[in-house]
């Protein structure tokens, strides 16, 4: 029988916030895109990353890049998960699994970002 779910229940919020996040991850893609392989100049050296990461902002649109990722691709699996009727400490343990990828992945991400060297050098000779 059919069960009239609240807003609050039915994951529209989830939607929604799927939705938002697959917009700023084109935008961020296309962004990433233009800068990394479309100029030549961009470079995929470590020196040419540590040269880019000495600006805050790459590490913004990085840490951007990252959470909104992990973000939007962990609650693309859990909207599949619950498609199914699965019992209650299924969707618990499934929901903690993937809070604690999620959680322990973007932590790892983070620490990366983070621990990048500011380093300016100088392209003057």
């Amino acid at each position: 029988m059919f069960k009239y779910q609240n807003t609050k229940s039915s994951g529209s919020k989830s939607w929604v916030i799927q939705r938002v996040t697959g917009i700023a991850l084109v935008i961020l893609m296309i962004g990433h895109y233009i800068l990394m392989h479309y100029n030549p100049d961009s470079g995929h050296t470590y020196q040419a990353v540590l040269n880019r990461m000495s600006y805050s902002w790459y590490r913004i649109i990085d840490i951007s890049f990252l959470i909104l990722g992990m973000y939007h691709g962990l609650n693309g699996v859990w909207g599949i998960f619950r498609d199914y009727k699965l019992k209650t400490w299924q969707n618990y343990t499934i929901f903690a699994l993937l809070l604690i990828f999620g959680l322990a992945f973007v932590a790892w991400g983070l620490s990366i970002i983070l621990s990048i060297p500011y380093v300016h050098t100088s392209n003057i000779h």
